[in-house]
C-alpha cells in the first residue's frame, strides 16, 4: 500500500527458478499488497519457489507466450483490486527497487503509464550489456514510434512497466497478440486513448539467466512494431479502423482468460 493505493505486483514467468528469489527480494519492503506470478507452463520449479515466497501463482497449463501471461497477471490484478499494476520480469534483468519512484508518479496523476527506459546514454547500455545489435533496433523502432505514436519516450520496448488501473479498463487488452508485441500494442492503445505515458531510468543487467529473444524473433518483433505503428497512424487519419483501437468500456473476453 502506498499513499492508500493497493499496489499489485505481477510477473509473466517462464522458467524463472533461478532469478525469482533475487527479483522479490529487490521489491521495495511494503510496497506490494499483493505479488501475482502467472506461470507460462515452465519446466523448472518456478512454481515451487513462487509458493515458498507466498506469492500468489496462476498457472498456464500449456505454454501460451509472454503477452499471454501478462493478460492473466493483469485480469487477477483488476480481480484483486490494485489501484496501480506494476509489471516486473522475474529474469532479474530489470532493477525492481525503482518501483516506489515509478509509482509515486501514477500516485501523484503525473502518469498513467510509467515504463523503466534501460537507455540513459549509449555507453552505460552497451556496458550493461545489450547486444550491440538490439541496441541499434531498439534506437531505430524508439524513434519511429516516438514520431508516429507522438510521444517523447526513451525507451519502447522495455518490459519495467507501471499502469493505473483505469488503463486496462478502457482497453480491449484481452484481444491483443499473446506474444512479445502485446506490450506495443498495449502502448500503442494508451496512445489513442490519450493516457499520459512517461518513463524514467532503471538499471538493467544482461546475464545468461536473463530472458531474451534470438535474432530471428527480434526481427519479427521488429516487424510487427512497425505494423502497429501504421495502424495507429490509420487510424488517427480516420483512412481505416484497425480492430486494435476499437472503443472499450470493459475489456472483451475476460471471462476466459484465466
Amino acid at each position: 500500500m502506498l499513499e492508500g493505493k493497493k499496489i499489485i505486483v505481477v510477473m509473466p514467468a517462464y522458467n524463472a527458478a533461478r532469478t525469482l528469489e533475487k527479483t522479490v527480494q529487490d521489491i521495495p519492503p511494503g510496497l506490494a499488497d499483493e505479488i501475482i506470478l502467472c506461470d507460462d507452463s515452465s519446466s523448472d520449479n518456478t512454481v515451487e519457489i513462487a509458493r515458498k515466497l507466498n506469492l500468489t501463482v496462476i498457472i498456464h497449463k500449456t505454454n501460451r507466450g509472454y503477452g499471454a501471461a501478462q493478460k492473466t497477471c493483469y485480469a487477477a490484478a483488476l480481480k484483486n483490486g490494485a489501484d496501480v499494476i506494476a509489471m516486473v520480469h522475474p529474469d532479474c534483468q530489470y532493477d525492481p527497487r525503482v518501483l516506489n519512484a515509478a509509482a509515486q508518479f501514477i500516485i501523484l496523476d503525473i502518469c498513467d503509464i510509467v515504463i523503466g527506459s534501460r537507455i540513459r546514454t549509449r555507453r552505460e547500455t552497451l556496458r550493461g550489456g545489450m547486444p550491440i545489435y538490439k541496441y541499434i533496433s531498439n534506437r531505430f523502432l524508439t524513434i519511429i514510434e516516438n514520431i508516429g505514436l507522438g510521444q517523447n519516450l526513451g525507451d519502447f520496448h522495455s518490459g519495467f512497466r507501471v499502469y493505473r488501473r483505469e488503463v486496462f479498463q478502457n482497453i480491449h487488452y484481452l484481444d491483443n497478440s499473446d506474444d512479445f508485441i502485446f506490450d506495443t500494442e498495449l502502448l500503442a492503445q494508451a496512445a489513442y486513448k490519450d493516457y499520459r505515458i512517461g518513463d524514467i531510468p532503471v538499471p538493467t543487467r544482461y546475464f545468461s539467466e536473463a530472458s531474451s529473444i534470438d535474432f530471428k524473433r527480434s526481427l519479427i518483433y521488429g516487424l510487427g512494431c512497425l505494423v502497429v505503428t501504421f495502424k495507429y497512424l490509420a487510424q488517427k487519419s480516420g483512412i481505416w479502423k484497425p480492430r486494435l483501437f476499437s472503443d472499450a468500456s470493459t475489456p472483451r473476453r475476460q471471462d476466459k482468460i484465466i
